[in-house]
């Protein structure tokens, strides 16, 4: 097969869970440990780490790729699901997988395949392990695809696991109170491995401190040790200084995310690369600034607060669940414009009651769906919305909607794209 042959057998033989959900999902590890076990265990052939959460999961694992990175680490990044190529999934040093290695693993390894039956993620966690190793890669960043206890990814033991924040999201499979949700995550925890908590949420700290505990790991909510003040944007980088036990660590930092929720994030990269530099890393302060400043170009990040014109202003944002929502809309206050434009799309399992109450009643909606089978239908998300006050119209073409939000909003306006990573996914030049 080439290379396009080779991506219409992954994504048609076996289950994708951003296509049709929760049947996609296995609930346990059987798969990905016996697909790891015919690739001779690549994962135990390089260093990790392992990073979950409910919001912040990606950005924490690009920045502290990048950081890695600056510091002349050869670095693996696993992240999924993918905006625009399928590749982008697996980087090492900011380069995605190439398509020539993608349709050899799956040539190499097609018979194993077909008689484990993976899911789509399954195969995909196994392909970038093999990918690492046979790149022999000095450490590898490993974002959790959904969950954390019985998630794919969960066969390593890293370094140092990273659980940013919990919010409500997948609650048909993870638990419907944030004390579930939040012991599904904390299932990366391994024995005396240490773990940092991004935030303290009071509601789910003792699920984090118990499990720690069972588990021997050390401990640290990185808000207990670190403060991030925002100094504002300029110039297209937010400028922060950074605490540390109420003292200065790094001031006039510039970080190239503009997403105030970045704030929170920072904290967990800081005590994350603390615990590293303790570990032997030698990582400096120039390393870190020079990652903040330039992440998208170490690590190709994108959707986070991208700014994709300025006239009218232009952004869109993958937060999707109530947690990140809430951020976005908070961001959104703070901003002056016109008139709101937002272009939003959703999937079927999410809870709307959850999101309409957190978004402005005063903007204009234009309700649109990703050219996926979950995806919620335009007509049907504008109907929901108007019972909690929304008012828009339905244009199901992702594209179609940013065109008429555009020919209808005025110079000082804002364009705000959100609601799904797969809607951001399909803006035209992201």
């Amino acid at each position: 097969m080439d290379y396009a042959q080779t991506l219409d057998y992954l994504y048609n033989r076996l289950p994708m869970f951003h296509r049709i959900g929760k049947a996609a999902y296995k609930a346990d590890l059987n798969n990905t440990i016996a697909l790891c076990a015919y690739l001779g265990n690549p994962h135990l052939s390089f260093k990790s780490i392992h990073v979950a959460g409910t919001n912040g999961k990606g950005s924490t694992s690009h920045l502290l790729a990048a950081i890695l990175q600056a510091a002349g680490y050869r670095t693996g990044l696993y992240t999924s699901p993918h905006l625009k190529s399928f590749t982008e999934r697996i980087r090492i040093d900011g380069h995605e997988m190439v398509p020539g290695a993608v349709v050899n693993f799956v040539a190499r390894n097609q018979d194993a395949i077909d008689r484990i039956q993976p899911s789509f993620f399954e195969m995909t966690v196994g392909m970038a392990f093999d990918y690492f190793a046979r790149e022999k890669v000095d450490i590898a960043v490993i974002e959790v695809g959904l969950g954390g206890r019985l998630d794919s990814t969960n066969v390593i033991t890293p370094l140092l696991s990273v659980i940013t924040n919990i919010s409500y999201d997948h609650q048909d499979i993870l638990g419907n109170t944030l004390p579930e949700i939040a012991s599904e995550k904390a299932g990366i925890i391994k024995p005396f491995v240490p773990v940092v908590i991004s935030e303290r949420q009071p509601e789910v700290a003792d699920v984090f401190i118990s499990k720690a505990a069972q588990a021997g790991s050390p401990i640290y909510f990185a808000a207990d040790h670190w403060r991030v003040f925002d100094r504002g944007i300029t110039e297209m980088q937010r400028e922060v200084d950074v605490w540390h036990q109420d003292q200065p660590f790094l001031t006039g930092l510039s970080l190239q995310l503009l997403g105030q929720y970045q704030l929170k994030n920072i904290q967990g990269v800081m005590q994350s690369v603390l615990l590293l530099r303790q570990s032997g890393y030698a990582v400096s302060d120039a390393h870190i600034r020079s990652a903040f400043a330039g992440v998208t170009g170490f690590t190709g990040l994108k959707g986070r607060w991208q700014v994709l014109a300025k006239e009218p202003l232009t952004i869109c944002d993958t937060g999707h669940n109530e947690g990140g929502i809430r951020e976005l809309v908070e961001q959104l206050r703070a901003l002056r414009y016109g008139t709101l434009h937002f272009i939003f799309g959703t999937v079927k399992d999410k809870d709307l009651s959850l999101v309409f109450p957190l978004l402005p009643s005063d903007a204009r909606y234009y309700f649109c769906q990703a050219d996926i089978p979950r995806a919620f239908p335009a007509a049907q998300l504008q109907q929901e919305a108007r019972l909690y006050g929304l008012k828009g119209v339905a244009i199901p073409d992702v594209n179609d909607a940013i065109r008429m939000a555009r020919q209808e909003a005025a110079p000082d306006d804002l364009l705000f794209i959100a609601g799904s990573t797969f809607v951001v996914a399909e803006i035209e030049n992201l």
